[in-house]
């Protein structure tokens, strides 16, 4: 339960912290992210609270979170401002989907570890 619940909280501040004039959006894209739990539907079981998902599902293996970093990070690498150093909407979109995915990585990873309470 405290795993769920982190996955909507970490977002939040996130988005409250670093995307303050546009929070909201930029939340809603951070948690539009959690359909990357899509995989976890070709498992047997779907569900199991003794897996780890990263490297087990194939949206949570190293190649798929290289793709993450990469959309996370190009966008600010390439960088078009158009007013007041915000990002371009479709460049904005793309780092926050990114930004997203890693985030959920993150909080699965700490499934991975035997101390970390989920």
């Amino acid at each position: 339960m405290t795993h769920i619940a982190l996955h909507f909280l970490i977002p939040l501040i996130v988005a409250l912290a670093f995307y303050r004039g546009r929070w909201r959006n930029a939340f809603l894209i951070l948690i539009a992210t959690m359909v990357v739990d899509v995989d976890h539907l070709l498992a047997d079981p779907i569900y199991d609270p003794m897996r780890c998902s990263i490297g087990f599902h194939p949206l949570h293996t190293g190649p798929a979170i290289l793709l993450y970093v990469l959309m996370f990070a190009l966008p600010l690498l390439t960088r078009r401002e158009v007013d007041q150093g915000h990002l371009e909407a479709t460049p904005r979109a793309i780092h926050l989907i990114g930004l997203g995915l890693l985030i959920h990585m993150a909080l699965d990873w700490t499934d991975c570890l035997p101390w970390f309470p989920t």
